[in-house]
């Protein structure tokens, strides 16, 4: 590869990397005791990641930096292997590691957002949620009165629109650093789908995390703290994490559906319970009663044969 070549790495050992939901691809590269992660997007805009990236690590949190770039292609810094997600299990570091992604949130927060990125809005939100009733269910009917049931809620509590989201932000999307000071020790991977949002999205984003369970405990610690160093009005802020909750849940319900549709991820069906009870959760919330009459009539409980029907969709091999 050119790249390689050019940069020194093209006779380094490769390792390739699990991936994620898109069609992003990831090698760790190995050359004398050296590491760097190459980013094969052949999808998406490697340039606006390797720009965000940049404008991260110039506020003071940690993204990885960039060596050189081609088109699909960014050969970047290695985080190694710290992932939230393994390290969190141990009952007794989730608290800490939880506070830090949060104290990262909260970083991120007191910098404006890049001015270009596109905004989150209250209708763009509403509209968004779509995929529940394409994918998970089949019931276009329902978009209009579902996105209708929702707006009114997001337009109370899913403004200012102030802030960078980076959206994807939860335990398998982050890294301990631990020779980093503060909030650069949480080494930050998915962010190229930013936008300007509310400041309780990514918050939401990484408490009802549907790969993993995060205690209740350690949830409400998180929101505390978030509201005691932000001096954010308590009640406000909750309903803003359960209306923005309640749309993330509803969207990542179609997506997870399309995902074993369309690109053959079964597996992603089997979060869809996780997801499921987030959604109910956020749906207990007063400024959601008239979301939850329309969703009550319109989504399928994911139950054995609702789920098996789903991974039914999967294209054959």
């Amino acid at each position: 590869m050119r790249l390689l070549d050019e940069q020194g790495w093209g006779d380094a050992d490769a390792h390739p990397l699990p991936g994620d939901a898109s069609a992003r691809r990831y090698t760790r590269l190995n050359k004398g005791g050296k590491t760097a992660i190459l980013m094969q997007d052949p999808e998406g805009d490697v340039t606006l990641f390797a720009r965000l990236a940049r404008h991260l690590n110039q506020i003071g949190l940690s993204a990885p930096q960039i060596y050189a770039e081609a088109p699909g292609l960014l050969l970047i810094e290695d985080f190694g292997t710290g992932l939230l997600a393994d390290l969190a299990k141990d009952p007794a570091q989730e608290r800490a590691l939880y506070i830090l992604a949060t104290e990262a949130l909260i970083a991120l927060h007191r910098h404006a957002p890049p001015a270009d990125l596109p905004i989150a809005t209250p209708d763009y939100l509403a509209g968004a949620i779509d995929l529940a009733f394409l994918h998970y269910t089949d019931a276009p009917d329902a978009i209009a009165s579902a996105s209708q049931a929702l707006l009114p809620a997001l337009r109370a509590f899913a403004t200012p629109n102030d802030v960078m989201i980076l959206r994807d932000y939860h335990a398998e999307n982050a890294l301990l650093l631990p020779d980093r000071q503060g909030p650069a020790r949480l080494g930050l991977l998915d962010f190229q789908d930013a936008l300007r949002g509310h400041r309780a999205y990514d918050l939401a984003s990484l408490l009802q995390d549907a790969r993993r369970d995060v205690s209740p405990e350690v949830a409400q610690a998180c929101i505390a703290h978030f509201i005691q160093q932000t001096q954010t009005p308590e009640a406000p802020f909750r309903a803003s994490l359960a209306v923005l909750g309640a749309q993330r849940n509803l969207r990542i319900l179609g997506i997870f559906a399309r995902l074993a549709k369309l690109r053959g991820k079964p597996g992603y069906i089997d979060l869809i319970p996780r997801v499921w009870a987030h959604l109910q959760d956020n749906l207990r919330h007063p400024e959601l009663a008239p979301l939850r009459a329309v969703l009550e009539g319109a989504l399928p409980h994911p139950d054995s044969t609702h789920l098996n029907r789903l991974k039914s969709t999967c294209p054959t091999p």
